[in-house]
């Protein structure tokens, strides 16, 4: 069965067949495809005007068009790096020490219970404790971002059928 112009398929075979081309985001001269250019016009790129551009499927998955989402919207991304809105609200554990304590900057910075009640946390109103108390965690390293996937050729018919509105 001949395909429809600008019909895409995923083939499972590592060659472009003959009168398909990949789909991979490159230009086409519109006054050498102009049937295909009638079809697919400036959705995936080009200037509309000499050019224009095949879908480009490489590192991308399909996604069905709707009205939020219209056709040749690209969206994503294969890593991504949380920032501090993205986090879910939550707490972070406090270690701490029964034992009294017996300086002002324990090692570790743990918590203990203070040997001088008088003197508590410090002498003075404005001491502050020390940042390395509670320290930072995470290393701000983007992530995966990808779902488990199956790589195939994807490709575009640049010979075939018109296709008629039905």
């Amino acid at each position: 069965m001949d395909p429809f112009l600008g019909e895409i398929r995923a083939f499972g075979f590592g060659i472009t067949p003959k009168g398909w081309m990949p789909c991979m985001g490159q230009l086409l001269n519109i006054n050498t495809n102009q049937a295909l250019f009638s079809l697919l016009g400036t959705t995936y790129g080009g200037n509309g005007t000499t050019n224009f551009a095949l879908p480009d499927y490489r590192g991308r998955v399909q996604v069905s068009a709707s009205n939020t989402i219209p056709l040749g919207t690209v969206g994503g991304e294969e890593s991504h790096t949380l920032t501090l809105n993205e986090m879910p609200a939550h707490t972070h554990n406090v270690s701490a020490s029964t034992v009294d304590a017996t300086s002002k900057a324990p090692q570790g910075m743990t918590w203990a219970v203070p040997g001088n009640k008088a003197n508590s946390f410090a002498t003075t109103i404005d001491k502050y404790m020390s940042g390395e108390a509670i320290g930072t965690t995470g290393g701000s390293q983007p992530h995966n971002n990808m779902q488990p996937y199956l790589t195939l050729n994807y490709c575009i018919a640049v010979q075939g059928i018109y296709p008629s509105r039905g």
